[in-house]
């Protein structure tokens, strides 16, 4: 859940970059190779804003050609100005509140299954996966932070550079390559839009069943409580401004940590045996474990914006570092949920962590309001970085009446994810289909594929017997994988109504 705020309320600061008076910002980008000049390439950096974490930002600028030994001359990190840079502390906490999502109530369906043992093995190796792929994205970026000397990069920008400095043969597809993060990113943010409608229904749907037995209101479609959401989330999706967004933030904040505390409270009741429980679910059921842990364990587009704006950069991938010590914690909180969740309700054990707690019990039910509330707010942040996103690429097209526009696409795209919602209202094969889908691209395959790009044509670039070439190729395969099996499956599951 803070995760989804963390997103949003990172900001990369943009470097700038001097040029004499009277002078117009350059507008090409040469990258050379040795001693020769390279060629020039269009880069325009305004299709994504500029506050977001996975935004381009890259200036459009002309570096002449130069020799791969005056690389290494740069340091990018004397060279970011920032206004006020974060401790390592600072860092860490940003991270952790970044990293520890709405997710983290998925786990307990995430270890049915996959089992007990079985699923606390995987979830410590796919957050350690996760955290690698974290860290190779970095290294690339400080590495093209030198090649082309710029202070920072963002994850999407990352991609462009890397492949303009790549093989020549790759240099057309680095607008591709930037505009597919950034596609990925607004396809997997609109889908947890999605996931919080479908959220929110079912846990108010509970609490008014309970309620409201004998009455009309008794067992009514989901879809009707989603039909009943569109006015108030078209309400609160028309503020634009980020900054009176931040109260409904704090809030949200306030409203989990509550909930999370008393749902703790209800998991260490009357824990059963672990021998009750079975310790591997079975193969069959493995993809949709992976879609529902990579979507609770991936944080990879918070991770450039938190580095980016540290006051001593290299303490975040050392070691232990920043990163290695955040996510150990976050992985760790995470797997102690999924165990303990899945050892108390077992096969019973829901899509939702707080839809097991006890009906007859006022505070189970106040703690199922507490995080609906928490979870709407969230979806206005979580909205308004694709909505930028969407809105920097199309606004040119309306001229003088872009209010109008905005406003009218802003309603759209909220009565798409609500249609998207009822169409789809089983949440556990959702959140299964989104991680499957978005995250495999984003935290895994393509780290990896900018590695290899950015390498390739380097002196020794890959490494002995060219390792990070078969490294790389395993976690393209291993995200292939998990994205064609995690997608089948969960459309299977959504075909055929299984939560």
């Amino acid at each position: 859940m803070v995760k989804d705020l963390e997103r949003i309320a990172c900001r990369v600061p943009v470097a700038q970059w001097p040029r004499p008076p009277g002078t117009r910002a350059p507008s090409l980008f040469r990258l050379g190779m040795g001693s020769q000049t390279g060629d020039l390439y269009k880069v325009d950096p305004n299709e994504i804003p500029v506050e977001q974490q996975a935004g381009s930002t890259l200036p459009l600028m002309e570096i002449p050609g130069r020799d791969i030994e005056a690389d290494e001359d740069y340091n990018p990190f004397e060279h970011r100005k920032l206004a006020h840079p974060t401790s390592d502390m600072d860092t860490l906490i940003h991270l952790l509140k970044g990293s520890l999502g709405s997710g983290i109530l998925a786990m307990p369906m995430a270890f049915r299954n996959a089992g007990l043992y079985f699923g606390l093995i995987a979830t410590f190796a796919i957050g350690g996966i996760c955290t690698y792929c974290v860290h190779v994205l970095v290294r690339t970026a400080h590495e093209l932070c030198r090649r082309i000397q710029k202070p920072s990069l963002g994850f999407a920008e990352t991609a462009e550079a890397a492949f303009l400095s790549g093989p020549p043969a790759v240099h057309k597809f680095s607008r591709l390559a930037k505009a597919m993060i950034n596609w990925f990113l607004v396809i997997d943010l609109l889908g947890c839009c999605c996931v919080y409608i479908v959220f929110v229904s079912k846990n108010v749907k509970q609490v008014v069943d309970f309620y409201a037995t004998g009455t009309s209101w008794y067992d009514v479609d989901v879809r009707i409580y989603m039909a009943v959401l569109l006015p108030l989330l078209i309400l609160m999706n028309l503020i634009r401004n980020l900054k009176y967004l931040a109260p409904f933030s704090m809030i949200a904040n306030l409203l989990v940590g509550t909930g999370m505390g008393i749902t703790f409270y209800y998991l260490f009741q009357d824990i059963p045996s672990i021998s009750d429980r079975t310790p591997f679910a079975g193969f069959e059921r493995l993809p949709t474990f992976f879609g529902t842990a990579i979507f609770a364990l991936e944080g990879i587009g918070v991770v450039m914006p938190l580095e980016n704006n540290m006051k001593t950069p290299t303490h975040f991938i050392g070691c232990p570092g920043v990163l290695n010590t955040g996510m150990f914690f976050v992985v760790s909180l995470y797997a102690f949920v999924g165990f303990f969740g899945y050892l108390k309700y077992g096969e019973n054990t829901q899509s939702s962590i707080t839809l097991n707690l006890p009906q007859e019990e006022v505070l189970g039910q106040c703690v199922k309001l507490m995080i609906a509330v928490a979870i709407f707010f969230t979806y206005s942040l979580q909205f308004y970085v694709p909505m930028e996103i969407i809105w920097k690429n199309v606004r040119h097209w309306f001229g003088a009446k872009k209010n109008l526009a905005e406003y009218s696409i802003r309603i759209g795209i909220i009565i798409l994810t609500l249609c998207t919602a009822i169409a789809i209202p089983n949440l556990g094969p959702f959140i299964s289909l989104v991680g499957a889908v978005c995250l495999s691209f984003l935290g895994l395959i393509f780290p990896a594929v900018i590695e290899t790009v950015t390498y390739w044509d380097r002196p020794n670039g890959l490494g002995r017997f060219n390792w990070v070439l078969w490294k790389n190729m395993f976690m393209v395969s291993f995200g292939i994988l998990g994205f064609l099996t995690g997608a089948y499956v969960s459309i299977l599951d959504i075909i055929h109504g299984e939560e």
